[in-house]
């Protein structure tokens, strides 16, 4: 009977690590805080005075363009897709774009709808460039990659457990291995009708932590490694392509944003 008990409990420590939670902390509270930044894409392109187009060229099994990203409809839409005449030649294409400023602590925002189908996944997150340096990153004081969302599940699962986000932070120097990236998951979410609804991701950077939120309810928060970033870093929003594409050529997918936002309590 022992043996048995302890085999149910680690299928349900299993279970627990796949299944995505709903969130269920404390309500967004932003008294002390002004917008400082906001971008409803209400013109008909992207505002190259505060956006840039990120990693353009070659990006793991395709490329990121800037053909891929278009404004319409107060929507900032990035595309995933096979082009055969693509401006690298034929191949998988996708999009990333960044703000020119960067920014140090605050509440970052997306409203978004995630792409639904499979291999490309969307993303909003930080990072400074000091992210991977063992040195500078010091773990993560001088440098973190801060992923506040990527809904990346349909890769891998079936029915509603693929309406789920995961929240990660990225740094080095936690453990002094110059060639190791840290890395903690600070959980998976579910989220109702990820890919047909708006939904709201956000990261409240403070001084002593990083508070993740999703409509505006807390769903986790760390200060993972050494403590949090202490430099300004990029704010970044992407439709990310993967390492192996299991796609036939002939479909595309589409990352839609309605705005970020960003306020300081400075």
């Amino acid at each position: 009977m022992q043996k048995f008990l302890s085999w149910i409990l680690v299928i349900v420590g299993a279970l627990h690590a796949l299944l995505p939670v709903a969130p269920r902390g404390d309500k967004l509270n932003l008294d002390g805080y002004s917008l400082v930044f906001c971008d409803e894409f209400e013109g008909s392109e992207l505002d190259t005075d505060v956006w840039y187009h990120r990693g353009v060229g070659s990006r793991r099994v395709g490329y990121n363009a800037e053909s891929q990203v278009r404004v319409e409809d107060g929507k900032l839409i990035l595309r995933g897709e096979y082009l055969n005449d693509g401006e690298f030649g034929e191949g998988w294409y996708t999009a990333a774009v960044a703000l020119k400023e960067k920014y140090i602590n605050g509440y970052f925002e997306i409203c978004c709808k995630c792409n639904k189908d499979k291999d490309f996944w969307s993303a909003f997150w930080l990072q400074s460039t000091t992210s991977y340096d063992n040195e500078k990153s010091a773990g993560g004081v001088g440098g973190a990659e801060i992923d506040i969302f990527e809904a990346m599940e349909t890769r891998y699962f079936p029915w509603k457990l693929n309406n789920a986000v995961k929240s990660t932070i990225y740094c080095n120097g936690t453990d002094a291995l110059e060639d190791r990236i840290d890395r903690q998951r600070v959980g998976k979410y579910y989220v109702k009708d990820l890919y047909d609804e708006f939904h709201t991701f956000g990261l409240k950077w403070t001084e002593e932590e990083y508070i993740f939120y999703i409509d505006g309810v807390e769903s986790g928060r760390s200060s993972f490694g050494k403590g949090v970033s202490t430099v300004p870093e990029e704010v970044i929003v992407s439709l990310e392509i993967p390492e192996k594409m299991n796609r036939k050529p002939g479909s595309s997918t589409e990352f839609e944003v309605e705005y970020v936002k960003i306020w300081s309590n400075k």
